[in-house]
């Protein structure tokens, strides 16, 4: 039943604060400008790269796994918290995988709606569920990636940002070498197999994004496990 009790609390504690409140403006961004863009007939090779790449891959998606992320167990080291769950005789496992799954399931629901809607504006359901599911994995991604660096820095989200705004944002789009560690990439590259339309346009292979997406979440979730156990009682890193 601990995990059980760790998610339920997780859940109980991100929907409670107001940085939940950050989650709503940015998915109806995207479907109120798909909706737009299709009222006015304007063609979906126009609209639908800015909106569904530039807009919900590139923003939406790492933006609101990284304040979900660094959320579900920031927020407990910043308030102290923590030591309430460090104090129990628990596998550090138990602690971080809960709390992963509470910020995957979170992110990919709040990205998947507006990222099927605006597929299926923009060309077909089988776009819409493209995204959709490539959102999904992105969400895992993102969220093992943010949850560790929550236990890595005390400013998980300004290095959030640099990854999503640097690394992916402008070295991914000029140099070639950076897209092979790039979730972005992973999830056009899904998306973009599932549902080929030529209006994703993606940059590296699908077996490089699947062993890649699969390395970002089994690496950074066990420098997360790893690096929980290094903090003691009073919440601190050593």
């Amino acid at each position: 039943m601990v995990p059980q009790t760790i998610t339920w609390i997780t859940a109980r504690g991100l929907f409670g604060r107001r940085r939940f409140l950050l989650l709503i403006p940015l998915p109806l961004l995207v479907i109120g400008l798909a909706l737009l863009s299709r009222a006015f007939g304007v063609a979906a090779e126009h609209w639908a790269p800015p909106v569904l790449v530039g807009l919900g891959l590139a923003v939406v998606l790492p933006v609101i796994a990284l304040i979900v992320g660094t959320g579900v167990l920031g927020s407990e080291i910043d308030d102290g918290t923590i030591v309430h769950i460090l104090t129990k005789p628990l596998p550090r496992w138990q602690i971080v995988l809960p709390k992963l799954a509470v910020a995957t399931v979170v992110t990919a629901v709040t990205v998947a709606i507006p990222l099927y809607v605006s597929g299926v504006l923009a060309h077909s359901v089988r776009l819409g569920l493209g995204l959709a599911l490539a959102g999904a994995v992105g969400a895992l991604a993102y969220s093992a990636f943010f949850l560790a660096l929550s236990l890595v820095t005390r400013r998980p989200v300004l290095l959030g940002l640099v990854y999503v705004l640097v690394w992916e944002g402008l070295l991914g789009n000029f140099v070639s070498g950076t897209r092979v560690l790039s979730i972005q990439q992973y999830v056009l590259t899904i998306a973009d197999r599932i549902a080929p339309t030529g209006l994703l346009e993606s940059k590296v292979s699908l077996p490089v994004a699947l062993i890649m997406a699969v390395i970002f979440v089994v690496g950074f979730t066990m420098l997360a496990i790893d690096r929980l156990r290094s903090f003691s009682v009073a919440g601190e890193t050593s």
